[in-house]
């Protein structure tokens, strides 16, 4: 436990600057603006195709990855269809809630598995990045859609222009033509993912809206128990019934405990969703995984 600690402490110490530092305005609205379009756009995607370019992908661990991700996210989105039948919720909060049990906080996982599993860990993380990132965002906007839906050219065009997703496509598709990354080249993206990370744990930090938690007790203490200690527990058991490797547990087992993205925050508020829901449940969440993530990994571990 002490050494999962001494790991994590920088990464939350991090994620208390950037609210600190949001707060008591040192550094203006612009700038969080700024960083932020920097590293989603430019930073964070370059870590992304550097990572998925160089990694050793073997056709094995990718069916692990689907098969894992496609029983989990079958069984949340059952759960969750039939919750929202029962309970006649409305999209704009329906979204919110599909949100904060399915989408994750990646800045906090690569910067966990960078400071915990290395190279190897960090390669099964980007491939899991990949085949998530596009499936977790299109249900994260049907969940936000009336009946009629959202047409599929609509969808398509969102997945398209969302730089992770074309990050981890490229990166991929760079991998499996054989070709070699040369060496300064390597270098340089390496070079942004050390900023990276820093960086969006920080802006991770200014996004948190504390005031938020105020309203909606009830559905913030729901939403942010079953992310961050229900949906761990049973990933956990299905990566043991399906005899993964104890690295593959360990980094599946971790990503379901991710709190959710900062990003969500922004997908509920153009899809008119309940925004300020989506924020006490970022933050709440956000929160409380400093405390649950080391007793999570300490079993782990």
């Amino acid at each position: 436990m002490h050494s999962i600690l001494l790991s994590l402490f920088p990464l939350i110490a991090l994620i208390l600057s950037g609210y600190v530092l949001k707060r008591t305005a040192f550094l203006n609205d612009g700038f969080w603006a700024g960083a932020e379009k920097l590293n989603y756009y430019v930073l964070f995607p370059a870590m992304l195709f550097g990572n998925l370019a160089a990694a050793d992908i073997h056709f094995a661990m990718v069916k692990s990855i689907v098969m894992m991700l496609s029983i989990m996210l079958l069984m949340l989105m059952l759960v969750l269809y039939g919750l929202k039948v029962i309970l006649n919720i409305r999209p704009a909060r329906f979204g919110v809630m599909v949100q904060s049990n399915i989408r994750f906080n990646t800045y906090m996982g690569l910067a966990i598995v960078a400071a915990l599993f290395q190279q190897q860990g960090m390669t099964l993380f980007a491939i899991l990045l990949a085949v998530s990132i596009p499936v977790v965002n299109v249900l994260s906007v049907l969940a936000f859609t009336e009946k009629d839906g959202m047409k599929l050219n609509t969808i398509l065009l969102s997945l398209l222009k969302n730089p992770l997703i074309m990050s981890c496509i490229v990166g991929i598709a760079f991998n499996l033509s054989e070709l070699k990354l040369w060496q300064g080249a390597h270098a340089y993206l390496q070079q942004f993912a050390l900023c990276s990370l820093p960086l969006g744990l920080m802006c991770v930090g200014a996004a948190l809206q504390f005031l938020a938690l105020k309203k909606d007790l009830m559905p913030l203490v729901i939403n942010t128990f079953s992310r961050l200690m229900v949906i761990p527990l049973i990933a956990l058991l299905i990566v043991k019934w399906l005899g993964f490797t104890e690295l593959q547990t360990q980094v599946f087992v971790l990503y379901f405990a991710l709190p959710t993205a900062s990003a969500s925050y922004i997908l509920s508020k153009v899809l008119g969703g309940d925004s300020q829901l989506m924020a006490g449940i970022i933050s709440l969440q956000t929160l409380c995984a400093a405390v649950t993530l080391p007793i999570i990994l300490s079993f782990m571990l």
